[in-house]
């Protein structure tokens, strides 16, 4: 008899918890269309603080690296223009990052990339890229940009 009981008890504690078990599921269901109503605008708005983040600290890098050759805004000087339209345009991502990190043989641009013996890692190589990026869409026409003082007209 006492085995009964026993069943009936745990009968109705199993039916309790499935209760509560379906009743959870049926609010993780109704909460998940709001989730994914709200969490494109948080990613986005998470990786624009980022690349906000990413041209910060490019900024600050920049300063201390590249601005004795290239200019304190990228005009250029004994380096390159590198706030120029046609730069920024011609080239891409991987390819300032490979002039950053490997240098410019032949040139005064030494690599700057730990692996090839220079003082920044790749994380900040890419924040000098950002850095850069940040000025393309404001920046001016300057069909001289790789020769800025004209110091190769000689040649």
């Amino acid at each position: 008899m006492a085995e009964r009981e026993y069943d009936v008890e745990l009968e109705k504690s199993t039916n309790e918890w499935m209760k509560w078990g379906f009743l959870i599921m049926l609010i993780m269901v109704a909460i998940f269309p709001v989730y994914r109503i709200y969490e494109p605008s948080a990613r986005a708005d998470a990786r624009d603080v980022q690349a906000a983040s990413l041209v910060e600290q490019g900024s600050a890098i920049y300063s201390l690296n590249c601005a004795s050759c290239h200019g304190a805004m990228g005009e250029g000087g004994v380096g390159p223009a590198l706030n120029s339209k046609q730069f920024l345009t011609s080239a891409v991502d991987d390819q300032i990052n490979g002039l950053i990190a490997v240098g410019v043989p032949g040139s005064q641009m030494s690599a700057y990339s730990l692996d090839f013996g220079g003082p920044l890692t790749s994380e900040q190589i890419e924040a000098i890229t950002a850095f850069l990026r940040n000025w393309e869409e404001e920046a001016p026409d300057f069909p001289g940009w790789r020769d800025p003082l004209g110091l190769l007209e000689g040649n």
